[in-house]
């Protein structure tokens, strides 16, 4: 077997409604619905379903819990754009930036939380390559 890509994950959370406010104004994702009433958070070619927490769909993870994601997203926005909009929108970062090492290359990241307590990275690709 060889895996190409990641298409979707899903992510538990405790409201669906308040999750999609916090993707759509903060991390400019689409909120997309499918299927009969569920929703999902599309960027570039991939998606996070989501599913409340109680009402889960089947199959689904052995312990969906919501916050128990630790999530990295790369922007094309500069950091210094990334941190201005954050403080914007009046997003914690609890640390950043700094350097990490991505699936590519190096990475400027910032690191902030989501309304369930999920660990959210945003990184940039570092140019000094």
């Amino acid at each position: 077997m060889q895996i190409e890509r990641l298409d979707h994950l899903v992510m538990t959370v405790a409201n669906i409604e308040a999750t999609c406010a916090f993707y759509a104004l903060v991390m400019g994702m689409q909120v997309v619905t499918f299927g009969p009433g569920r929703k999902a958070l599309a960027f570039g070619e991939q998606k996070i379903n989501l599913h409340e927490r109680g009402k889960e769909f089947e199959p689904k993870a052995l312990v969906p819990t919501p916050g128990s994601a630790d999530l990295c997203f790369i922007a094309s926005t500069p950091m210094s754009e990334v941190i201005r909009h954050l403080a914007e929108e009046h997003i914690e970062i609890i640390l950043g930036p700094v350097k990490r090492t991505g699936a590519i290359g190096q990475l400027e990241s910032v690191y902030f939380r989501d309304p369930d307590g999920n660990l959210i990275e945003v990184s940039t690709f570092n140019k000094q390559q």
